[in-house]
Formats: structure tokens, C-alpha cells, sequence
């Protein structure tokens, strides 16, 4: 098993940043320009954490592939983080943006659309009542006020390292002595977390157990299988006995399907059979048009619509103007009929397994202590010998010089991984040589390393 040598990563890591220097003088000066007046040279603060000194900007996209203005053109696994899983610009999707367009953007009223949608959405997730949002933060948002206001209970359950926007309530973690506390980035909170929620280790039964057992918990809140600290898969049987534990409790349970809608056209929770009392989603769903939805059940519905005054529909904290907009609504409907379809799904599937196969014969051919992680068409690989089981062992593992060497060394070479993790996701528009292409690139870093 090889040992990386810290001194020559530092080393290799420093040449990699020259070159991408040398080689982006265009995106440099418009970041000197963006400086003046937008905070961190970035219109959304995020951006600055790209490998590099600056973020590539972008002339134009489309599919899988995006060209920047120093003239190079990339192949794009990040898609947006997700908001791109379409491709960029799919036809069907701008098409009906146009139209709609010409029609009005935003009325305040519902289109004809929201007939089709809701039914969509119904036969692919399996609940029967749907609102939309604008965004996946939004409709979490949402989602835990109707929780909170059914149940009447104050406290929220999220998993340690969970990933769910910018939902307040989940900016908590388990300190090194297991106590929850603020997480380190959770700037400017305007209530301390612990307050609010309760944080527990995913696929750790006993402690869900003793979380809800006080019954001051309104819901649940988790991703089917976490991503954003990494791809860690529930463990067999941990699903059933969520579920039980949760139904037991009077507990609402919540699954957000925004990063695990790559899993299938119902996502996870259709692919596992789960049974959610709601479910959220975002990013991708209107095929980069902001547009997010949450659904609930028949008696969730029931019993919010029961405590709710008519009058309190507009000013109690749910829903916003532009929410349910005729252009989100006309992308989403677009998106849904034409773009993730069940054909598209099963090319990105069998593109996730051969990503998966590549990056796992470099790994074995040099004799490496990595593991490589797959759910559907996302691919992640991490830099230690046994995948973490929840989201402390995950962060333990971070190396950050090592994963800003290889997401450079990619960038540098004309690919673009997920920011923040070494995540690859497929769309309909990528190609077997977009992928075969990044294995080599992924052996050439790997020979840089240990050659």
C-alpha cells in the first residue's frame, strides 16, 4: 500500500496553480474587475472555494460541456451542483421557456401547467399534495413549519454533516465529545442550534431511538443516502426502522431527494420503495430554472389544512411571491415530460458504473488506500482504505491539500469536478469518452503522486 509524500504533493500542488495562472489571464482580470463591487470578486460567496485563485468564467454551456474565456473547453461533472443534471440548455426545457416568456413570467395565479406537474409528481414520489418553492432551501423551509405547526412540537432531528441548504436548523454537529453544537461555518446564526434541533450519526439506530423517544422531535429531516459530506449509503434495514421508529413517535419524517434525485427519475425514495409523510426537491427539477416543490401526504394535508385560517395563508411564513411562477412552472413541466426521463436515467446510471469502473482500476493498478462511492449517476471517490459510515467518520477523513491537488490537476486538464469533494454526476449529455477520458486524466494525477 503506497504512502503519499506531503513535501512533493505541496510541491506539485504549487506547480499546478502556476499553470492555471498562466493559463486563464482573461477569467483573472474579470475577477480583478468583479472585486470593486461584489463581495469576494463573486456574485454568490460559494464561488471563491474553487481550486485556483480565481474562478473560471463562463462564456456559454451546453450538455455536458461549457466553454470559459480564455477559449478552453471543459467537460463539467459539477453540472451546477446538481442544478445542471439536465445538461445545460436543454432544448425541450428552453423551448417551453420561451414560450411561456412571451406569455408572463409571474402572475400570482397558477397556469394550466400545475395540472400536469402535480399529477407527474404524484406517480413518480407517490404523495398526492404538492406546493412549489423556489428553492430546495426554501421548500425544507416550508416543510418543517407545516411539521412544526401539525404536531405542535418544537424540536427538529437532522444528521451530523447533513446537507440541506441553508435551513437554519441544520447547521448543527457533534463535537469531538459527541455533545451537539453550532457548526464551525454557521455564520451569523439568529438562534443557537441547539436550541432548535437535534443532532444524531446516520445508520445510528440506538440514538435515533433515544432522540425521539421524548416526543418533542416535529420531524425528521434527512437526505436518503447523505452526499455533501460524501455519498454514505443507509445501511441494510436502517430505511424500515427509520420509518417504524418514526411512525411510533408521531414524528414526521421528511426525505430531501435534491442531490438524490440522480438516483432515478423518483429518486431514491422510488427506487428503495421509502414512504415519506413529505418530500422535498430542488436544483435540477425545472432544468436550471429556480423552481423546487414539497409534497405531503393525504393526513399530513388534512391536518395542516385543518389548523389553518384562511386569512394566515399569505402572512404564516410559507410560501413567497415569485413561488409557483408561470416560467418555473412551464420549466418544470418541460423538464420532467422531455429531459428526466426514465431513458435519460438509464444512461446515466450506466455511465455512473463506468466512472465508478475506472477510477476503481487506477486505485487497484497502483495499490492505493481509497474507496470509491456510487449512487446512481454520482460518482465520489475519498482518499481512505474503508468508506465512513456516517457523517463524523467523513469529515475525519477530509484532506483538503490532497483534494484541492486533484481537483486543480483536473481543472487544469479541461475537467470540472463537484467543488468542496471529488464528485463526478453524469447527464443525459455526457459521453463514454467524457468519462474514459477522465480516467486517464484521474491515472496521470495518481502517477504524478506516487511515479
Amino acid at each position: 500500500m503506497r504512502i503519499l509524500n506531503r513535501t512533493r504533493l505541496e510541491e506539485l500542488l504549487k506547480a499546478e496553480e502556476e499553470r492555471f495562472l498562466k493559463e486563464h489571464p482573461r477569467s483573472q482580470h474579470l475577477y480583478r474587475q468583479a472585486r470593486a463591487h461584489w463581495q469576494g470578486g463573486v456574485p454568490m460567496l460559494w464561488m471563491v472555494r474553487w481550486a485556483g485563485n480565481f474562478p473560471v468564467f463562463v462564456r456559454e454551456a451546453k450538455g455536458a460541456h461549457f466553454k470559459c474565456v480564455d477559449g478552453f473547453e471543459y467537460i463539467d461533472f459539477c453540472l451546477g451542483d446538481t442544478g445542471a443534471m439536465t445538461g445545460h440548455a436543454p432544448a425541450e426545457t428552453i423551448q417551453a421557456i420561451r414560450q411561456q416568456a412571451e406569455r408572463g413570467i409571474t402572475l400570482m395565479l397558477p397556469i394550466e401547467d400545475i395540472i400536469w406537474v402535480g399529477e407527474e409528481l404524484t406517480r413518480r414520489f407517490g404523495l398526492p399534495y404538492w406546493q412549489l418553492a423556489l428553492t430546495a432551501t426554501d421548500a425544507n423551509r416550508f416543510a418543517l413549519r407545516m411539521a412544526r405547526h401539525i404536531t405542535q412540537r418544537p424540536k427538529v432531528l437532522v444528521f451530523n454533516y447533513c446537507y440541506h441548504g441553508t435551513v437554519d436548523e441544520s447547521y448543527i454537529t457533534l463535537d469531538e465529545y459527541g455533545q451537539p453544537s453550532s457548526r464551525r461555518n454557521n455564520l451569523g446564526p439568529p438562534i443557537d442550534p441547539t436550541l432548535t434541533t437535534k443532532v444524531i450519526e446516520f445508520n445510528d439506530l440506538a440514538a435515533l431511538e433515544r432522540a425521539l423517544a421524548p416526543r418533542d422531535v416535529a420531524a425528521v429531516l434527512a437526505e436518503p443516502v447523505m452526499t455533501n459530506i460524501g455519498i454514505i449509503h443507509p445501511e441494510p434495514g436502517y430505511h424500515e426502522a427509520l420509518r417504524e421508529i418514526t411512525r411510533r413517535t408521531g414524528t414526521i419524517l421528511i426525505i430531501d431527494e435534491t442531490h438524490t434525485i440522480c438516483a432515478g427519475p423518483g429518486g431514491y425514495t422510488a427506487a428503495h420503495n421509502l414512504k415519506p409523510d413529505m418530500l422535498t426537491l430542488g436544483k435540477p427539477i425545472a432544468g436550471g430554472i429556480p423552481a423546487a416543490v414539497y409534497g405531503f401526504t393525504a393526513e399530513v394535508n388534512e391536518k395542516f389544512m385543518a389548523k389553518l385560517e384562511i386569512e394566515d395563508a399569505d402572512v404564516g411564513g410559507i410560501g413567497g411571491t415569485l413561488a409557483g411562477n408561470a416560467l418555473s412552472v412551464a420549466a418544470m413541466r418541460a423538464t420532467l415530460e422531455h429531459v428526466l426521463t426514465p431513458a435519460a436515467y438509464e444512461k446515466t446510471l450506466r455511465l455512473g458504473e463506468r466512472f465508478e469502473a475506472g477510477v476503481v482500476s487506477i486505485i487497484q493498478e497502483w495499490d492505493l488506500p481509497w474507496v470509491v462511492k456510487r449512487l446512481g449517476g454520482r460518482v465520489e471517490y475519498w482518499f481512505r482504505q474503508n468508506p465512513p459510515r456516517n457523517g463524523g467518520e467523513a469529515a475525519a477523513a477530509i484532506d483538503a491539500e490532497l483534494d484541492r491537488y486533484m481537483h486543480l490537476f483536473a481543472l487544469n486538464r479541461r475537467i470540472l469536478m463537484t467543488p468542496f469533494h471529488n464528485m463526478a454526476l453524469m447527464s443525459r449529455d455526457t459521453s463514454e469518452e467524457d468519462i474514459d477520458y477522465h480516467t486517464q486524466v484521474f491515472g496521470e494525477a495518481v502517477k504524478t503522486l506516487f511515479g
